[in-house]
């Protein structure tokens, strides 16, 4: 029978390498559509999706691919290298914490911008949500000083071999807690499900209100790829967030073998997370007819088609015969 790590290392390069090439295409995708067309550059919410589409990027260059060739190839360069070790939990928290943020936001700002009261429609605009996203940008760079300060090289000698790891207690406690559980998990799945309930809920009263079908329909394209979106992400998060806290406070497993087997669903649950920053541009494309007909119109009509026109040439003369 195979061990837990061949199954681990199957699973993760034959289906690790096709998320993280779908999640770098999409997203590459979904931002040049958000920045081409006018409309979406004039949206505070396309604006956080925007951000989160290329902060996920990030996360999947410097979470999965570094999962692939750890798990996949043996190749930890965070055993090798103790800025690597340092600067990768600083990175995966950073674009964690920003592409959460983002979506947390975007709902936030569809429940404004679709509410029937100018007063809270007043709060959805490009100024609020440039100065959240840098407000957010800062305050998730300090909180990653910590990362950086509490992940260090450990050797082992029973085990003969160095990891990447937290030496401190309290801090452990912390990030098995507070940053899994609450920050990257319970906090905004509950923030993104509330206010993209309320959202929707506000589509359904404009439909019977005279506000301006270019704006009804915008409101309902952004609004339903936000909802879905965030179906998705609960569906995602929560396994991983959950095992990964379970997995790092010690103290709550004692059996070795119990151990073994969390370990092994805690990493193919980290695999199965990281669909959470692969999925949004696949989401968009399922869920709205709008979007595929924007991006049909910007891949093709606005770049592809450009470069593809018959010069004109001026100022010739015909030679005549």
């Amino acid at each position: 029978m195979p061990s837990f790590s061949y199954i681990l290392q199957q699973i993760t390069i034959y289906y690790g390498i096709p998320v993280l090439a779908a999640g770098l295409v999409g997203g590459t995708l979904s931002s040049i559509v958000f920045l081409s067309l006018k409309t979406f550059r004039q949206s505070s919410c396309a604006f956080y999706l925007t951000v989160m589409s290329i902060v996920n990027i990030g996360q999947l260059l410097t979470g999965l691919l570094s999962r692939i060739m750890i798990n996949g190839y043996g190749n930890d360069l965070t055993t090798t290298s103790e800025f690597y070790c340092k600067l990768r939990y600083f990175l995966l928290q950073f674009c964690t914490l920003l592409s959460l943020t983002s979506i947390s936001l975007a709902t936030i700002d569809q429940c404004f911008t679709t509410s029937l009261s100018p007063r809270w429609q007043r709060w959805s605009n490009l100024k609020i949500a440039h100065r959240l996203i840098l407000l957010f940008t800062i305050v998730w760079a300090l909180h990653g000083i910590l990362y950086l300060v509490f992940f260090v090289q450990i050797y082992s000698p029973d085990l003969g071999k160095t990891t990447c790891s937290i030496t401190d207690a309290t801090f452990l406690v912390y990030h098995a807690y507070g940053y899994f559980l609450i920050l990257s998990g319970f906090l905004p799945i509950g923030i993104t499900i509330l206010f993209a309930l309320l959202a929707f809920h506000n589509i359904r009263r404009s439909m019977h209100q005279n506000v301006p079908i270019f704006h009804r329909e915008l409101d309902k394209q952004l609004t339903m790829m936000v909802l879905v979106q965030v179906v998705v992400n609960a569906l995602t998060l929560l396994p991983s967030n959950v095992l990964t806290a379970v997995q790092k406070d010690n103290s709550t497993i004692s059996d070795p073998v119990v151990a073994a087997r969390v370990q092994f669903a805690q990493n193919l649950s980290i695999l199965w997370y990281y669909l959470n920053f692969t999925s949004p541009f696949y989401i968009y494309l399922c869920v709205s007819e709008r979007f595929r007909r924007q991006f049909i119109y910007v891949i093709y009509d606005m770049h592809f088609n450009r470069y593809r026109r018959p010069q004109i040439v001026i100022n010739q003369v015909v030679p005549t015969i």
